[in-house]
């Protein structure tokens, strides 16, 4: 949950409660957000430090893409990158470290000859699924409308 917003960061507290009849109090997309509750983009204790740095890590191309694959089921490392279309091996090697760090990706290593390795996604990572989903549909959907976009921007 997303701490109240304040300026001292050992006095944040938890939003108050919304009235809403989900369990979270975050708006339908063609709502606006509450008044009275700080929108979770400003209302972090530490000057928005630990949001930014966990929206790097979750909300980077690669970890996205890694994400959503994973969310189908556990993948060797090699599987994962014919999988993830672009990636480099030290990408992949540098984004699933990342993911492990977090706690979103575990990694299994199995005493095997050859040895085999799995990564698939942690609780946690699983919770990440339908957003991740909902960010390749948003994408999907809107791309030619942003290369238009973009296109027009860089001709005029």
């Amino acid at each position: 949950m997303f701490a109240e917003h304040t300026t001292d960061p050992d006095h944040a507290t938890a939003p108050h409660p919304h009235p809403h009849p989900h369990p979270h109090p975050h708006p339908h997309p063609q709502e606006t957000w509450p008044t009275d509750i700080p929108h979770p983009c400003e209302s972090w204790p530490d000057q928005g430090r630990g949001f930014r740095e966990t929206l790097d890590r979750i909300g980077d191309k690669w970890s996205v893409l890694v994400i959503g694959i994973l969310a189908q089921g556990p993948l060797r490392f090699g599987e994962l990158h014919q999988r993830v279309p672009g990636i480099s091996q030290r990408m992949l090697t540098l984004t699933l470290r990342h993911l492990e760090r977090d706690g979103i990706v575990s990694r299994t290593a199995y005493a095997e000859v050859p040895p085999r390795v799995e990564y698939e996604l942690t609780a946690l990572g699983e919770s990440l699924r339908a957003t991740v989903y909902a960010l390749a549909r948003w994408v999907t959907d809107h791309n030619s409308e942003i290369e238009t976009a973009r296109h027009e921007y860089d001709t005029r």
